[in-house]
């Protein structure tokens, strides 16, 4: 049951951030990198599927990965917050995905080291993605941090809006220090020095403050969501809801 759990937040955090990104389809500022925005939103995807068909084979009650994603309401999701932030302009979805990926890959390695075969098998794929996404997104914020007084500005901004959303990442309920303990899930706590070590010195590098850090919000492992969840839910459930049980 506790890996079963595991396996949907994982998943959660996975579908959210991939619905997020899909929003810019079309809306990219070039088309090469409209279309490279599609192409990460889905491989959030697709890790969520993986994620939820893993969840679906342990609970072994009927469910899909569609029952995952398609029939639970916000306060059942369990992302972290960061995922379900509303795009804001490009600098903001960048700073968010380049914390995003850094804190990934590094989640990532240490799960292929987990004892369950399964997640550490789906842990292999998504290191190989995530390692392509963290090369884009820290290309992106030294592009625009280092770039002009506008994107400077814009991109600071992100950084101050999203810093305070960043502990929530390493914080660690008792579900995920059973499974660290038992060799099957991650310390997370145990990666936020390098993180903060490895954006601090990409902040450096593309000419950006690290904030005063007086601030955060957490919540989202528990079903505490901000609004912005229930408009994804809304957009991404409604086949789902108006049509129970249709198939693609």
């Amino acid at each position: 049951m506790s890996v079963m759990k595991y396996a949907i937040r994982l998943g959660d955090d996975a579908v959210v951030l991939g619905h997020r990104l899909s929003e810019w389809c079309s809306f990219g500022p070039f088309l090469e990198e409209d279309l490279a925005l599609t192409n990460v939103a889905l491989d959030f995807i697709g890790r969520a599927r993986m994620f939820y068909s893993y969840a679906a084979e342990l609970a072994g009650d009927g469910s899909t990965e569609d029952t995952y994603a398609y029939t639970r309401d916000n306060r059942e999701f369990t992302n972290l917050l960061i995922h379900e932030l509303k795009n804001g302009d490009f600098a903001f979805t960048m700073v968010r995905q380049y914390f995003v990926d850094v804190y990934t890959l590094a989640y990532m390695q240490q799960l292929q080291k987990s004892s369950d075969q399964t997640l550490a098998a789906i842990a292999d794929k998504v290191v190989k993605e995530s390692r392509y996404h963290l090369r884009r997104s820290y290309d992106w914020m030294l592009r625009l941090g280092d770039g002009t007084e506008e994107s400077n500005r814009r991109m600071q901004e992100a950084v101050e809006n999203l810093w305070g959303y960043v502990p929530e990442m390493f914080e660690m309920d008792d579900l995920e220090r059973e499974l660290a303990e038992a060799g099957i899930g991650v310390d997370a706590a145990a990666l936020e020095n390098d993180w903060y070590a490895t954006v601090r010195a990409t902040l450096a590098q593309a000419n950006l403050k690290e904030p005063v850090g007086d601030w955060s919000i957490r919540g989202g492992r528990e079903g505490t969501h901000t609004e912005a969840l229930g408009h994804i839910l809304s957009d991404m459930q409604f086949v789902q809801r108006a049509y129970p049980g249709l198939q693609w």
